[in-house]
């Protein structure tokens, strides 16, 4: 079972690493300035607001989680098919919409399963979700020299197989991998009102907005200061390399250091990454150091909030609770965070847009210091 849920993971985050890196470029040479840039890459994320909810409270009702993944997992692969009939900004917003729609749905709910599998295990999980951490430096390192060669209109035709791939890797996951758990007795909306659980809510909205101006024009920027898309390639690689030496230690260190401590010091590395690349980014070797940042920022925040949410949402919930995750951060961050920076970049210039960034994470390291550990909730 363990390489059946790897699997989902490597094809999940290898389309990542075709997307993120890559789309940005790939809509600039379409002719779209950064404000429209800035709005189409929102589209992705805020279809997250809506999406993993509306799915978790089906998959938590019906108990049919991978049938959601696989059926979720289908349909993003056909619909994302719209973006070679047209190439108009509200065609592709359209397509961006329809296509996110179905492939927000099917993580959270992958999650979800992957941790009722893993049970009292469950600290174990980073060790499955590095390997999506693999694919994405599979996809991101091997398509940056491509595109020098053969330019950014290959990144849709590498994004849809790899969609593909997401799917086939679903069927291979059994429907009993994700546990048929019985309705918790404490009303949702109770747990989402401890101080505890909406503190960690608010941290990983202002966490994953802070990644908006990285998300939409990290790829961009590097460009402009006279990056190659092989080194723009390697450095994203590079981040995620530092982020799978964390996934595969974190079994140890949540136990050793406790996820309050973990998740201060990761919001505040941050806030230090984004000051550094807004404010050297001529200097490669101050970049390569940003980069290895994503150790923090990404892998340590991420798995510290994996292991948080399923212990505030326990049984039938879990679904929800992932998707609530995957929405409140990915959806509303990722939007706000995308669409601002889109503004910011136009109307303050890149380096204040960075500062701004490391602003809103540091506000999320004081909200973890003082509200994530107020509730004390079972574990």
């Amino acid at each position: 079972m363990y390489w059946r849920l790897s699997n989902f993971y490597l094809f999940y985050f290898a389309a990542l690493g075709a997307l993120w890196p890559y789309w940005g470029p790939y809509l600039k040479s379409l002719g779209y300035n950064e404000t429209e840039i800035g709005e189409l890459v929102a589209i992705i994320m805020a279809t997250k607001i809506v999406a993993p909810y509306v799915w978790g409270w089906i998959a938590d009702h019906t108990g049919q989680r991978m049938k959601i993944v696989r059926l979720a997992s289908l349909l993003a692969t056909v619909s994302f098919a719209g973006i070679f009939f047209g190439g108009g900004y509200w065609w592709l917003a359209l397509v961006m919409m329809v296509y996110s729609f179905f492939w927000n749905a099917s993580l959270p709910q992958f999650e979800a399963t992957t941790m009722t599998h893993l049970g009292s295990n469950a600290h174990h999980y980073s060790s499955i979700r590095l390997w999506g951490s693999v694919g994405f430096i599979i996809a991101v390192a091997g398509l940056g020299p491509v595109l020098n060669v053969v330019g950014t209109g290959i990144v849709p035709w590498v994004f849809i197989v790899l969609l593909a791939g997401i799917w086939v890797a679903s069927l291979l996951v059994p429907e009993q991998a994700a546990g048929h758990l019985t309705l918790d007795h404490e009303p949702i909306l109770q747990v989402l009102c401890k101080p505890a659980v909406a503190g960690l809510f608010v941290v990983c909205f202002l966490l994953q907005a802070s990644h908006g101006p990285y998300y939409t024009f990290y790829s961009i920027y590097l460009q402009e200061h006279d990056y190659s898309f092989s080194m723009i390639g390697s450095l994203w690689a590079l981040g995620v390399l530092a982020e799978i030496g964390v996934f595969y230690y974190m079994h140890r260190l949540l136990p050793r250091y406790g996820e309050r401590r973990l998740l201060v010091i990761s919001l505040l590395l941050t806030s230090l990454r984004w000051v550094l690349i807004g404010t050297f980014v001529a200097s490669p070797a101050v970049m390569i150091f940003a980069q290895l940042l994503h150790a923090a920022s990404f892998g340590v925040y991420h798995a510290v909030a994996i292991s948080l949410i399923h212990s505030y949402f326990t049984g039938r919930h879990q679904g929800r609770g992932q998707a609530l995750y995957s929405s409140i951060s990915f959806g509303a961050g990722g939007a706000l965070g995308s669409v601002l920076s889109g503004y910011l970049w136009l109307g303050l210039g890149p380096e204040a847009t960075f500062v701004i960034a490391a602003l809103m994470s540091g506000v999320a390291a004081l909200i973890a210091w003082r509200l994530v550990p107020v509730a004390a909730i079972s574990r």
